[in-house]
């Protein structure tokens, strides 16, 4: 492994930190060529954020079991119907739900297994 260091610098360093430092190539040049394309990790970072409030992340959890209209998640939630049209857009816009019409009667359900997936595991660590 090829490493340039640099003299230590006087000021004290937290010992969570490099104490010198050193930059090693190798693993840098590896590590950039296992980066993905700034656009991936943009919609990445969206579908986290979307993921990253509790109304949604409720909404989400019931849908991996159940498809539901917007007065069934309203009813679910405690929230107003319109509120629920928000976070259900939100979500959408992240590629996280799909909705079909029957009627009158919009129904939405999870985009695809992916989300199930991701979902599960992150409960699986919330509860550990």
């Amino acid at each position: 492994m090829t490493a340039t260091a640099r003299k230590p610098r006087n000021a004290a360093k937290p010992v969570d930190v490099c104490q010198i430092e050193c930059v090693h190539r190798d693993a840098v040049t590896r590590a950039a060529s296992a980066l993905k394309p700034e656009s991936t990790l943009q919609r990445l970072g969206e579908f986290y954020k979307a993921l990253g409030d509790p109304t949604r992340l409720k909404i989400i959890t019931a849908l991996v079991h159940e498809e539901l209209c917007v007065c069934d998640i309203a009813c679910l939630t405690g929230m107003s119907e319109s509120a629920i049209s928000h976070q259900l857009r939100v979500l959408r816009a992240a590629r996280l739900v799909k909705y079909r019409r029957h009627g009158r009667i919009v129904y939405y359900s999870l985009a695809d297994g992916h989300v199930a997936d991701i979902i599960e595991q992150g409960l699986r660590h919330a509860e550990e």
